[in-house]
């Protein structure tokens, strides 16, 4: 062979090598487009795109899907039920191949409904491989037709013993164009010096100028904003009481986003603290979360729910030296919990409420002030060790300032808090000059 055909034929030799490395590591990278492949019966799979996705052809809805490791990998989806219109479903879910099963299922509406007709519940899949799934739709039919289907996507497939955070704070519902700003960034930049990562709010709806702070807070990276469109498909209450308050759904479904709060942060963060924003969970006999929760599960290494009381520092009666009456703030909405450091007194023959710290993996279903079911056991927190400091209307509005307790804590953070809520503020674009 001359010189110049050797020369010709090691091109073609290394174009073909170079192409066959090219071939093969794009089929290692590739990944099948669920939105254009053909399921077994012809449909095509969509992702949902919203937190609330309705069931067809029924009157319930779908929120978000889970792998129970704990429950033998079955699927749970969180979902909003009409108890009145129950009907059979079924699971159709698929794996990375593309084959489609349909299961069907165990409707478990949880227990603390208050009276209102939907509530969330666990629609359990029940068939075989279910930990190989990667999608899931809940359908009133036991096969589909050509049409295109909402299937949500299976999270926590895999377990994970490293968090990304310790502490996680799910607060339930904004809405009703809620605008408390000034509670708002204190609260969140005093769980910031407690040890918190990561806040998870909920939004129906709130205020503009909460909305610059929360974007603020969404940038930094200690929120996470999960549109909440309730009343987008149902009449919301506004309350607790059903026979008071009406409407379809408890409080605009807060025990759905504190539930899906729960199994969405279970393998992210070793712990979740579930209570309301105006609300902050504040360890007294230690220094910061991290410290309590050390002690508290060294002391109770079987206990997975820790009761946390409430206590009412009343939004009516101001400290009265106006330390903290800072100009800086005059025009920021909002309650200023540092002017309010006056606390009612326990009353012995009414039910003091206390919400809670969690591993989320030890909690199946949670109410709004206590677990409904859990593979652990129970504490209650002594009010000395923490408690919560929930600056509020007064229950107790009869009692004059002498008759409430002082209780400064929330000072301690003074030297930190100040400056990093005029940081935020001003992040927001909210601290306006004063004169």
């Amino acid at each position: 062979m001359d010189h110049n055909k050797w020369k010709r034929s090691l091109g073609i030799c290394i174009i073909i090598l170079y192409m066959v490395v090219v071939l093969m590591w794009a089929c290692r990278n590739w990944h099948p487009d669920y939105t254009s492949m053909p399921l077994f019966n012809k449909q095509k799979i969509s992702e949902a795109l919203h937190s609330i996705t309705p069931i067809k052809d029924s009157h319930h809805f779908m929120v978000s899907a889970f792998i129970d490791h704990r429950l033998d990998g079955t699927i749970r989806v969180i979902s909003i039920i009409d108890r009145h219109n129950l009907q059979p479903l079924y699971c159709v879910y698929c794996t990375f191949e593309h084959d489609c099963k349909t299961a069907e299922t165990d409707v478990r509406i949880h227990s603390d409904h208050f009276g209102f007709p939907f509530h969330v519940s666990d629609v359990i899949c029940k068939g075989k491989h279910l930990q190989n799934a990667t999608r899931v739709l809940i359908s009133t039919k036991t096969s589909l037709d050509n049409e295109n289907h909402q299937y949500l996507p299976i999270q926590n497939r895999v377990v994970s013993e490293t968090f990304m955070f310790n502490f996680t704070v799910c607060i339930s519902n904004l809405f009703g164009d809620y605008n408390n700003v000034l509670q708002y960034a204190q609260t969140i930049e005093m769980y910031k010096l407690l040890g918190v990562q990561r806040v998870v709010i909920y939004n129906t709806s709130c205020g503009p100028d909460l909305e610059n702070l929360l974007k603020h807070y969404e940038r930094e990276g200690i929120v996470e904003i999960v549109p909440w469109p309730i009343d987008k498909f149902l009449n919301p209450s506004p309350g607790w009481n059903f026979k008071e308050h009406k409407g379809d759904i408890h409080y605009y479904g807060q025990l759905t986003t504190l539930n899906e709060c729960i199994y969405r942060h279970m393998y992210q963060s070793k712990y979740v603290l579930l209570n309301d924003i105006d609300e902050i969970i504040v360890p007294y006999k230690y220094a910061n979360l991290p410290s309590l929760m050390k002690n508290l599960q060294a002391e109770h290494p079987n206990v997975g729910v820790f009761l946390i009381e409430n206590h009412i520092f009343p939004k009516t009666q101001f400290e009265v030296s106006g330390r903290f009456k800072r100009p800086e703030w005059r025009n920021i909405s909002g309650i200023n919990i540092m002017e309010h450091i006056y606390r009612e007194p326990d009353r012995k023959n009414v039910f003091n409420p206390t919400k809670m710290i969690v591993n989320p993996r030890m909690v199946e279903q949670t109410s709004v002030h206590s677990s409904l079911k859990n593979f652990g056991e129970t504490y209650h927190v002594p009010f000395d060790v923490c408690r919560i400091v929930h600056v509020r209307v007064p229950l107790q509005g009869h009692l004059t300032k002498e008759q409430l307790a002082v209780d400064k804590k929330v000072w301690d953070f003074e030297q930190e808090l100040v400056p990093n809520v005029d940081k935020a503020l001003e992040g927001s674009g909210l601290l306006r000059p004063y004169s």
